[in-house]
């Protein structure tokens, strides 16, 4: 009857583990414009399926590119320690779906016992050996199950704060991932600027070199001074030495190359490939579209939803817990009697504990978890303004740059213009080869802002993407859910 009695409670316990103290989850509000204000009229746009699916490098028309973003979210360490991260919180939240269910052991033993000095002693080899006596031998077969029913909801609260923080994990890879293709994309867009500043600088040597030897040939003829030949000197040795300092900038980006691929820069190399000067138009999207796109927002968003099931843990711990347990086993003095119907036993009870006193323990708890709450909440809302910021400034960084880059082109054809115009003027005697410094000056600095301009508008594209979440996908935005059957 006993057994019946303690059974008939099973009903009433799995009633009770429906309770959950954790407040309904809301995602914190924020407000959202209609517009961006730096690109009132940009718009989604449709751009190709391979891009929509992720890969918005694809834009910059570089096959190069291409192969190195392949080899990001397989080769970077950052992505690696961010998957392991992944794939631990994945754990977790099977771990905490483990606590549902009973805890099944095992146990089996053989005993004997008897009474000192019975038995016959023997001396052999002067060591001592009893053999014989009274002793008895006991065989012992158990299995037990204990199992802490879910009245109110901790352990299911518990599960929901760790999926929900797997889901953040997912999310941080998924920012981690888009952050490394980001850098990758800016470095190697760099690179290629400086190996097209350096082609630029080694016109400009060349030209130097005929200048300094046309000027040398002026200087024996008696035509000019000795200042003009020492003017063209120092100009020509100038430009060499500002080679040598690109070859060094290639350098520091081919190696951060390196890195970011996973591979040691001692045996990495990148060979030199035709400047690309594309710059994409990044295909819009709506300001309320952000939120599910950015995954550091979504990170942020998962946290919160963390941080409230965690309120429902704490606020579990004013309840009384509610145990079951139960064995079965067989004891005999003889293995053959070991499973025999006369020899079984069994056992079944009920447990319970409660707190009595704990002198506000528990409602400090409550009241840090609340604490957390709000603050993950304030960190949601700060990412989901950060946000925007980047955006607006990236919007802004594109249309302005977009205007710098036609007037640098503009000033770059002058400047050209006007050395050439100069250098005519020199060899004709009408004007002193400082006049001719200048020009080759100021042509240089223009070709070389013109270039530097059309890299800005690239970067700047790239951190746009970057800003907006990298891709035009509309599936779920990762750390929105965890995969199935995890």
């Amino acid at each position: 009857m006993k057994i019946i009695r303690t059974l008939a409670t099973l009903p009433t316990i799995a009633a009770l583990s429906a309770c959950s103290f954790a407040p309904a989850y809301q995602r914190p509000a924020t407000v959202t414009p209609a517009s961006f204000k730096e690109a009132p009229g940009w718009r989604p746009a449709t751009p190709a399926d391979a891009v929509a699916k992720g890969q918005w490098w694809l834009l910059f028309n570089d096959p190069v590119l291409t192969s190195l973003e392949a080899r990001v979210a397989v080769n970077n360490q950052n992505v690696a320690a961010a998957a392991a991260a992944y794939e631990q919180a994945r754990a977790l939240v099977r771990e905490a779906r483990a606590s549902l269910f009973p805890t099944v052991s095992l146990n089996g033993g053989a005993t004997r016992a008897g009474s000192l000095g019975s038995g016959t002693t023997t001396i052999i080899g002067g060591n001592t050996v009893t053999t014989g006596g009274n002793g008895s031998r006991r065989y012992s077969v158990s299995i037990g199950a204990t199992w802490e029913p879910d009245l109110w909801g901790q352990i299911r609260n518990t599960i929901s704060q760790q999926k929900a923080l797997a889901q953040a994990s997912e999310a941080d890879l998924a920012n981690a991932t888009l952050s490394a293709q980001g850098e990758l994309a800016a470095d190697y867009l760099q690179l290629r600027g400086v190996e097209h500043q350096k082609a630029i600088l080694d016109a400009t040597v060349a030209a130097y070199d005929r200048a300094l030897q046309i000027t040398t040939n002026r200087y024996n003829q008696g035509v000019v001074a000795r200042v003009d030949v020492l003017q063209a000197q120092t100009q020509l040795d100038s430009a060499r030495a500002n080679t040598a300092d690109l070859e060094r900038q290639r350098s520091a980006f081919e190696h951060a190359i390196a890195v970011l691929v996973g591979e040691n820069p001692s045996s990495f190399s990148l060979p030199a490939a035709p400047w690309s000067p594309t710059v994409p138009d990044v295909p819009g999207i709506l300001p309320s579209a952000l939120l599910e796109r950015r995954p550091d927002v979504a990170a942020a968003e998962r946290r919160v939803a963390a941080a409230n099931a965690s309120i429902g843990v704490q606020r579990a711990a004013f309840f009384p817990t509610i145990g079951l347990n139960g064995d079965l086993g067989t004891q005999a003095s003889r293995l053959g009697s070991l499973f025999t119907a006369a020899s079984s036993i069994w056992s079944l009870g009920l447990t319970a504990a409660e707190t009595l006193l704990d002198f506000g323990a528990r409602s400090a708890r409550v009241a840090q978890a609340r604490a957390a709450y709000n603050q993950s909440a304030a960190n949601y809302r700060q990412t989901v303004l950060t946000a925007f910021q980047q955006v607006e400034d990236e919007l802004a960084a594109a249309r302005i740059l977009d205007y710098v880059a036609q007037q640098r082109t503009s000033a770059a054809t002058a400047a050209n213009r006007v050395e050439a115009l100069t250098q005519n003027q020199y060899l004709a005697g009408q004007i002193a080869y400082s006049d001719v410094i200048t020009a080759q000056t100021t042509a240089l600095a223009a070709r070389q802002t013109e270039a530097s301009a059309v890299v800005d508008r690239q970067l700047a594209a790239v951190s746009l993407i970057q800003a907006i979440g990298g891709s035009w996908s509309d599936a779920q935005p990762a750390g929105a859910q965890v995969p199935p059957g995890h």
